[in-house]
């Protein structure tokens, strides 16, 4: 995912697995997820997935979506 930083793609598939433990974090899944243009697909193990969404080890992100929502809307 750090590869896609920028651009969108028109689908993303992100697998999720113990295995990776250490990049289990939810900054790196909202990476992935934000990618997907029309098609995201998480393939993961379920204690995967809730070990990714609970864990904000890095800094929180600064998004500003409540504003891009409403200049968009």
């Amino acid at each position: 995912m750090h590869k896609a930083q920028g651009p969108e793609y028109p689908a993303v598939v992100i697998p999720l697995a113990m295995q990776h433990y250490m990049l289990l974090e939810r900054n790196l899944l909202y990476t992935g997820v934000t990618r997907g243009k029309q098609l995201v697909v998480i393939i993961a193990q379920p204690k995967a997935l809730a070990l990714a969404v609970k864990n904000q080890r890095s800094q929180r992100r600064v998004t500003n979506l409540k504003t891009r929502l409403s200049t968009n809307g």
